[in-house]
């Protein structure tokens, strides 16, 4: 054995081997790595730095949440995420991992995640010598024939050994003695057996009994050992043995085979007659413990049969001994040896293990986005182990391998989570035995929500009715507006937003509730005033960033029959007296009274009648013309006066009205009056006329204006270019013989503000002016030209004005540009 000490770096406690296979076709499993660590090592044995070893960053292990899982379903190991250091978690026995098998490895995964990665992790165990050579009995005895010949061999009981390797089973040492050598023989499996072997023949009378040790040795340093004592009984000869007709048998079996199935039947003879030629058959010495509880032998026909149930999992390729001895006195036996292969049967599922799951995934994943690793296993081999693992078709999901036995599940389309919320994805894993065997999981896999949707309505505008005068504060309009995302995105707000002309009207006349989205009116609205309001509605989600959508709702006021009729002839509180010339006929159109109501359709339709009159037979009044007229010719025997009460009824609901009182005279005819005005036309002309000077009035006024317009337009052209002459001119006069002056208003001429009137005087030359500034003037509380103009230079009001008849005002706080040349101005 080779001490610990003096071992290679290969094989030192802990240390990295190094990377054994790189993997590129995945990019979320890297390398493998490989330790080798002895067994029994304790809890916090220190294997290795996984972070350092795989290049991992360290600042970052906590973060990623990096774990060890094990195909093995029991953690033998973990790391520690603030070293990276990889520790010894669980006692590890190899004989209890590996059992016989000449190398035992644990693969491990160490499982990262943001972004999800997978490293293979693969750690030999080595073997300690930890366990001693056991036999399966206690003692063992021997009876030979004292004719048996010299070179005769004699199987012995073998020593089973659970270590491997140098630590296992080496070699057989016998006691002293004169009559038998021990020969150490080797297994195809390598293991070793002892043969006792007859180098000089046994004398019955001489020494009847035979006491030996047998001592099987291992390699370990120190080695262990086990005896076993072997009394052999010197028989009397029995010339002839059994004899097998083959001293090797092969044979193959099904893995699933009935108790019962026959394996194969051996076949020795013997010479002798009688019971020294009758043969038995048995097992060996040599078969492990295991081959009598899997395998039965009949002991006459020799037929060896299924007893047990075989795993080809386990083993699969037992060597069995069997021996023959004849029934006569002191029997000798013969051996042979039996190969039976197992044939591997379909009889293990394939099982999925989710190693692990990245659920929810945001709706806005991109294609490829990874959502689960499985790996799939099967205790099978050849093509009954090879697994592939499908889902069911329609999926915006994709199974793809890049690693034996591992699998990633992938987004391939977009997806959408106000469709599907969550999948309930069936994985499927079948292998490739006849039958084939399947394995179902299901994984479930929810889709998170991203704010994708703005708020969404059943209309895009609204109409509301809202009769005038309504409560305060009462609603008019609830709006119907919903958003498919998540109950965070699709939390709304709601505002309402200025449109149109009416730009700060919309608060003082109407309130949106910014939760429930409920629409009042603050104030009682009035048709009278405003008719219609233009508002919209602002919606936004609780989403970030938010998204918004604008509604339009056209607000329509009613009209309601609030307001009474008014007269707007004869002008209340006016005197109105009409005059009725005595002799005028019936039908005579003495005036018209003329109603106007604020309302608007059929409450603003109006009726007149004649409430009351000092004479009821001779007036009448127009219903809807409202025009006062006779009923008869005027007789001489009528009053000279009479009062009149006309009531005025608007045509609402209820109705509403008021009253005008007229005075009627009655006078004597005139002739030149009736020359005048025959037929009562005269007033019908006059109106005409009125409304022609009124035309010809407003065009004149409109002609004017435009005159004036253009000619200040010219003037300060004019001005503008005749102050840049003067900056430009030479300098050889500077000053000049002051003119005329002539005052412009510059405050209505748009040069400054009214309230800073001030007087400057400037030569020729207005860089070397002086400038006489006076105390402000306070504009004319009326703000019309005249009053300006009148109120700053009176010389200014008469040349522009033409008022030269106007009587002279003083000027108070001017602010004048005298230029000694020609031109005084008021400038702002």
């Amino acid at each position: 054995m080779v001490p610990a000490a003096g071992r290679s770096r290969r094989f030192s406690t802990g240390r990295v081997v190094g990377v054994l296979l790189l993997l590129g076709a995945w990019d979320s499993v890297s390398a493998l790595i490989s330790y080798e660590i002895p067994e029994e090592r304790a809890k916090g044995f220190r294997v290795g730095n996984v972070v350092v070893d795989l290049g991992l960053d360290l600042s970052s292990l906590l973060e990623r949440r990096l774990f060890v899982a094990s195909g093995t379903g029991r953690r033998f190991f973990e790391v520690n995420r603030e070293t990276g250091e990889m520790f010894v978690n669980e006692r590890l026995d190899r004989e209890e991992l590996c059992g016989t098998l000449p190398s035992c490895t644990v693969t491990l995964e160490l499982l990262m995640e943001k972004p999800l990665e997978l490293q293979r992790v693969e750690v030999v165990i080595q073997d300690v010598n930890d366990n001693d050579p056991a036999f399966p009995t206690n003692g063992m005895k021997l009876e030979i024939s004292e004719a048996m010949a010299p070179g005769a061999r004699f199987p012995l009981e073998s020593a089973h050994d659970p270590d491997v390797g140098i630590n296992s089973l080496q070699t057989y040492e016998l006691s002293a003695n004169e009559h038998f050598v021990l020969s150490v023989q080797t297994r195809e499996d390598g293991s070793k057996y002892a043969e006792l072997v007859l180098e000089e023949a046994l004398d019955r009378e001489h020494e009847r009994t035979l006491e030996l040790v047998l001592t099987a040795l291992d390699g370990g340093t120190p080695a262990r050992s086990a005896s076993l004592p072997i009394l052999i009984t010197v028989l009397d000869a029995n010339d002839n043995t059994p004899q097998f007709n083959h001293s090797l048998y092969r044979a193959s079996v099904r893995e699933d085979a009935a108790p019962g199935t026959p394996v194969v039947q051996v076949h020795a003879t013997d010479l002798d007659e009688g019971p020294n030629g009758e043969v038995i058959y048995s097992f060996g010495s040599h078969n492990r413990a295991r081959v009598r509880d899997l395998f039965s032998l009949d002991v006459v026909t020799g037929m060896l049969t299924i007893r047990g149930r075989l795993d080809f999992d386990d083993t699969k390729l037992y060597e069995i001994y069997i021996q023959a001895k004849d029934k006569g006195p002191n029997p000798e036996g013969a051996h042979c040896k039996v190969l039976v292969e197992v044939i591997d049967v379909n009889d293990n599922a394939p099982e999925i293990v989710v190693t692990s799951v990245y659920s929810p995934v945001p709706e806005d994943a991109l294609p490829g986005t990874v959502v689960a690793l499985l790996s799939v296993t099967d205790l099978d081999s050849g093509d009954n182990g090879l697994v592939r693992c499908e889902i069911p078709s329609g999926l915006p999901f994709s199974l793809t391998s890049s690693l034996k036995n591992y699998f990633t599940l992938t987004t391939s389309t977009s997806l959408d989570r106000e469709t599907v919320p969550e999948y309930n994805i069936s994985i499927i894993a079948r292998d490739a035995g006849s039958p084939p065997l399947s394995t179902v999981t299901t994984l479930r896999v929810q889709v998170s929500d991203i704010n994708d949707n703005p708020p969404q309505a059943t209309k895009p505008s609204y109409d509301v009715y809202v009769e005038e005068n309504n409560l305060a504060g009462i609603a008019i309009l609830n709006l119907s507006i919903w958003d498919p995302d998540a109950p965070n995105n699709a939390r709304l707000s709601f505002s309402l937003l200025d449109r149109g002309h009416q730009t700060g009207l919309v608060g003082r006349y109407f309130a949106l509730h910014p939760d429930s989205g409920v629409l009042s009116a603050l104030v009682p609205l009035d048709y009278e005033d405003q008719r219609e309001f233009e508002l919209t509605a602002h919606v936004s989600d609780g989403g970030s960033p938010p998204l918004s959508t604008n509604i339009s709702v056209n607000v329509f006021v009613m009209d309601r029959n609030d307001n009474a009729p008014q007269i707007l002839y004869p002008r209340p509180g006016q005197s109105s007296t009409q005059t009725l010339p005595r002799g005028s006929g019936a039908s005579h159109l003495l005036t018209r009274v003329v109603g106007w109501d604020a309302d608007a359709g059929h409450n603003a339709w109006l009726s007149y009648s004649l409430l009351g009159a000092s004479n009821q037979s001779l007036f009448t009044v127009g219903l809807r013309t409202g025009e006062v007229s006779t009923t008869r010719p005027v007789q001489d025997i009528d009053p000279a006066w009479h009062k009149l009460e006309i009531l005025v009824k608007d045509n609402g609901e209820p109705p509403l009205s008021t009253t005008v009182t007229l005075t009627v005279s009655v006078t004597e005819v005139f002739p030149d009056a009736k020359v005048e005005f025959p037929s009562g036309s005269a007033p019908q002309e006059q109106n005409k006329n009125l409304t022609f000077y009124l035309l010809l009035s407003v065009i004149l006024v409109s002609v004017g204006f435009a005159v004036t317009v253009l000619g200040v337009i010219i003037f300060r052209v004019y001005k503008w270019r005749k102050s840049r002459d003067l900056y430009s001119s030479s300098g050889t006069s500077l000053y000049r013989t002051p003119g005329p002056s002539l005052h412009v208003d510059a405050v209505r001429g748009g040069l400054m503000s009214p309230h800073l009137y001030h007087q400057v005087y400037l030569t020729t030359d207005s860089r070397r002016s002086d400038l006489l500034l006076k105390k402000p003037c306070a504009p004319s509380p009326m703000g019309s030209l005249q009053n300006t103009l009148r109120s700053c230079d009176p010389t200014f009001y008469r040349q522009v004005l033409g008022a030269e008849s106007a009587p002279p005002v003083q000027v108070r706080d001017s602010f004048s540009i005298n230029i000694p040349k020609l031109y005084t101005f008021k400038l702002l």
